[in-house]
Formats: C-alpha cells, structure tokens, sequence
C-alpha cells in the first residue's frame, strides 16, 4: 500500500540564509509518522519546508535510506517527555545544499552532500532537510546518490563500534552478527580494511556474499550454531539482539569486547569475563571524509538492495521488517537519484 496522501496549505518557509527560488514559496512533500505503531503509521503529504536554525543548511534531498529498526528507537518524545509527533523518519540522506544560515561553515549552494542528521530533529524522508552544516560532509564522487545514501548510519556505526569503541588493530579476531544487513556489510570490509580476521554470520542466501564483502569465514547461523565455531574473538559487533547479545559471550577471549547497537537491560554485562558496551551513533563529518575516500578508492562499497520513490515510503519499511534486504534499502526523492557516477554494485552481486 502506498502511504497515504494528505493535504496541506502551501506557505513559505521560515528560516534565514540564502535561499534558492525553488524554496521561497513552497512546501514539500514528506512522510511523516503520526502515531505510535509501523509503517501503518506513515502518511505522505505536504508539510512546511523546514526552518533553519543558526549554523543550519538547507539540503535538497535525492535519496534517504532508511532504518526499519526505526519505530523501535525513542523517537516519539523530546527528552523532557514532549510529543515530537507527527515527525519524519529516516536520518541518513544525501542531495545538494539549498540554501545556509548565518553560523553555516564548510558548505555551500549547490555542494553535493550526504550526512547522518540529528536524531532529535525531523528526519530526510522529505523533500528538504534542515541538518547542522558542520555533520554535512561531501558526497562520494564514484557512487549515486542512493548508493551514497545508505553510508551515514550504517556505516559511521561500524567504524564507530570498530575504531572508535573497540580499537580494532590489524590481527585481531572480529565476529560481526547480522553481516549482510546495513551495518554488518560495512563492518565486514571495515574491519578487513583494517586487517582482521573477519568471521560473519548471516543466513544460508547471504552466506557466499558475506564472504565476497572480505569475511574470512562465514557461518548460516540456521545450520551452524556460532558459539560452536567462533572462539577467541577480540570484538564482537552485535546487530542482531535477542538470544544472540547472550550467546556471543561465549565466543570472546578473557577481556574481549562485545559491542551491540541493541539496547540492552540494565547489569546485562554483570559477572561476564570480558566487557560489553551498548552505544548510539553520533554524526561525524571527519569520519564520512574518511568514508568517502575509502569508497572512492574502491576499498569499500554500498550494497543497496532496492529504490523505492518517496510515495511508497509505507512498502519499504515493510519490505525492511519483514524482508531481510542485503544492505540498505533506499528511498528516492529527487529525479532518480543519479548523477551520472557509477552506481553502486547490486546487492545480489
């Protein structure tokens, strides 16, 4: 089904800096979740082109992958326990700066960006995004802009909970769960790049791709239970929670690391032999530089699984729960999310 349409008066946007005529009159068009629930709850309509506050840039969206883990997140209310409904999903994006306000520094009308927003602020399942000009950085020149998409999230959380948590060094024995999923086809070639040893798990159809991303090993965790085969590891970078978060104790040396991007309960670490540590993403210009650069190269590469337009917004959230997509799956938003660069590989590849 398609998200449902709802209509708005247009009006002209708030906000200051310069801004391009395209965005003086308008609103846009976005999706929005207006209640507590699923994709059921997404309604595609016109809203207000965001305001933009001090050190603001105004971003044109092309693509905004999304999250399908998302309606789980608190997102509902402010930290002070204000209703933020109805908001808009999706935070990591890519498309061309609009329009700056005062304090914007680094960017300019017309760059090519992608960024991973702040997940306090309206997300980039819009036409505009309004997003701290210092989290923007410059978007991967060898990719789309869908391809590009998917990188902020997903992959500023494997270098975050590989590098930045774990300190992964070359040698070092990494079990990456969920290794075909946004995040873990990312750690894989990370943690590769890096010169670990690589053991991933992912189902029986994501088995021989998970190993062309750089995996060392890789184990069906339907046939194989993986506390059985993978010993010794240094980290392990849990996406998948559950059952899982427990049994990867199993699997580390004495004083290893394990890192999972799922909240766990409180004393969840107690009377273990190694450490544990749950964390959030945080925006990183530096890091999407780093990024960008690695991509470029081709040492590392987006997998998108499917583009769907903006309207069917509802579908690809659905398709993300129930489907298992490799990679990331994309919403595009302006034309068709190309720009004449070399498309990322197919995620079947």
């Amino acid at each position: 089904m398609t998200a449902q349409p709802a209509s708005a008066t247009r009006a002209a946007p708030p906000g200051t800096g310069t801004m391009t005529s395209a965005t003086r009159t308008k609103t846009m068009k976005a999706v929005r979740i207006h209640r507590h629930g699923g994709p059921d709850a997404l309604i595609y309509e016109d809203v207000p082109v965001p305001a933009l506050r001090p050190g603001d840039a105004l971003v044109r969206v092309h693509a905004a992958a999304i999250s399908p883990a998302e309606f789980t997140w608190r997102i509902y209310e402010t930290p002070d326990g204000r209703s933020r409904l109805p908001k808009i999903p999706s935070h990591e994006i890519s498309g061309v700066v609009a329009a700056v306000a005062p304090g914007a520094e680094g960017v300019a009308v017309g760059d090519a960006v992608y960024a991973l927003t702040d997940f306090l602020r309206d997300g980039g399942a819009a036409e505009y995004v309004a997003a701290r000009a210092a989290d923007l950085a410059s978007k991967p020149r060898t990719v789309d802009y869908a391809a590009a998409a998917t990188v902020p999230l997903s992959a500023l959380t494997a270098w975050q909970a590989l590098f930045d948590h774990a300190h992964l060094a070359p040698g070092q024995r990494v079990l990456v769960h969920g290794a075909a999923g946004g995040v873990g086809s990312f750690a894989v070639q990370l943690a590769r790049w890096r010169g670990a040893h690589v053991v991933a798990t992912a189902s029986a159809r994501d088995v021989e791709f998970v190993r062309g991303l750089g995996a060392d090993a890789a184990l069906d965790y339907a046939a194989t239970p993986f506390e059985a085969v993978a010993r010794d590891a240094d980290v392990v970078l849990d996406t998948v929670g559950g059952t899982v978060t427990g049994r990867s104790w199993a699997t580390l040396r004495p004083g290893g690391l394990l890192v999972t991007i799922v909240r766990q309960p409180p004393e969840w670490t107690a009377g273990r032999p190694a450490r544990g540590l749950f964390f959030v993403v945080e925006p990183s210009r530096a890091q999407l530089d780093e990024l960008a650069r690695l991509i470029d190269a081709g040492t590392v590469r987006p997998v998108v699984d499917a583009v769907l337009p903006l309207a069917q917004a509802r579908e690809a959230y659905d398709r993300g729960i129930n489907g298992h997509p490799r990679g990331k799956l994309v919403l595009a938003v302006a034309g068709d999310g190309g720009d004449g660069a070399v498309a990322a590989a197919p995620a079947g590849s």
